[in-house]
């Protein structure tokens, strides 16, 4: 633009605007601009403006207790009725505005912000997921409650229950047989879960408290923070044998009977080297690991060929397991 503004002083404004290729409007308003950046770019203040002393008047008829809960629109025609005219509506929206008040007036309550969850497991038995997932009942909006407590690093079912209804003082059972049976000390366990009632309840607060575990929850609506629990849940749910409803609680509670030992002590799970949960719990998984690792050297020295000269190695398990796991350049701490 100061090229076509040196060249129009020689040729002038359409001439240097057509030979530099410029839409000529743009010029006209850089060239403006440009004039009222020299002038300080100050805005006369109107002849019909409201004085200082009337827009302090306005303003604090606004904050008055009887219109704090009124619109603009409302406050004018009350004030009309009263035989009171201040300004217009839309001054009133101005001069709101300006003092940042175009919003409630009142004292709202605000939503706190709830941090994302960061925790670290590299053992067994030192993070737990517990979720409560609903199943089909024989008829329309009837529902059986599975309550499945999972270890996040080894991904070991260490509890489960199917009842009638979600209730806390069940998931308050269910968590103190679970940890009795793994003997869980205190200070060494961090339980997660969703914000669900069960899981949020004072019965369960208080059993953690009195355990020594440290409790640890989701954000509201943030499905992917419970991902261990959810990720067995579809594995359940679309095994082959899963049926589209349950005749009663006791057939549910025959399926997992069958299902939790096969996926506890069969199930090759790819979150963990293609190792069974079992064996990861109970420390099983290095000796499994060596064993494929002389499996696979020895195929290797029968037909190296086929391995183009590269021994080959085993999935292996991985050294730590993350909810939310940070990333590089985040400082905050980490539950583990």
């Amino acid at each position: 633009m100061n090229t076509a503004g040196s060249l129009a002083k020689d040729v002038g404004i359409k001439n240097a605007c057509d030979a530099l290729v410029i839409p000529r409007a743009s010029f006209y308003r850089w060239r403006d601009r440009d004039k009222h950046s020299m002038k300080g770019n100050c805005r006369p203040t109107p002849p019909l403006a409201l004085t200082c002393d009337e827009r302090k008047d306005v303003l604090a008829t606004l904050h008055e207790e009887r219109f704090v809960d009124q619109a603009p629109q409302e406050v004018y025609a009350a004030l009309l009725d009263d035989g009171t005219y201040l300004c217009s509506v839309r001054t009133m929206y101005r001069i709101l505005e300006k003092n940042q008040e175009v919003r409630e007036r009142r004292n709202q309550l605000r939503h706190p912000s709830y941090k994302k969850p960061e925790i670290l497991a590299t053992v067994p038995n030192q993070v737990w997921s517990w979720d409560i997932t609903k199943l089909r009942g024989p008829v329309k909006w009837t529902y059986y409650y599975l309550y499945v407590i999972l270890d996040i690093f080894s991904r070991y079912v260490v509890g489960w229950m199917v009842a009638h209804r979600e209730k806390s003082a069940l998931a308050r059972k269910l968590i103190e047989q679970s940890c009795e049976k793994q003997g869980i000390r205190r200070d060494q366990l961090i339980i997660h879960a969703d914000r669900g009632p069960s899981m949020t309840s004072k019965p369960v607060a208080l059993l953690l408290a009195d355990l020594g575990v440290t409790k640890s929850h989701s954000r509201p609506y943030v499905s992917n923070d419970n991902p261990y629990s959810e990720s067995q849940f579809k594995t359940m749910k679309y095994r082959p044998d899963f049926p589209e409803r349950f005749g009663c609680v006791e057939d549910s509670r025959s399926f997992c009977h069958v299902f939790f030992p096969w996926y506890n002590t069969e199930h090759y799970h790819s979150g963990i080297g293609y190792l069974t949960p079992e064996d990861v719990h109970y420390g099983r998984a290095e000796q499994i690991i060596r064993e494929r690792e002389k499996v696979l050297e020895m195929a290797f020295e029968k037909h190296p060929k086929r391995f183009k000269g590269k021994v080959p190695k085993p999935t292996t398990l991985p050294e730590a397991v993350w909810i939310n796991k940070p990333s590089p350049n985040e400082s905050d701490s980490v539950i583990h």
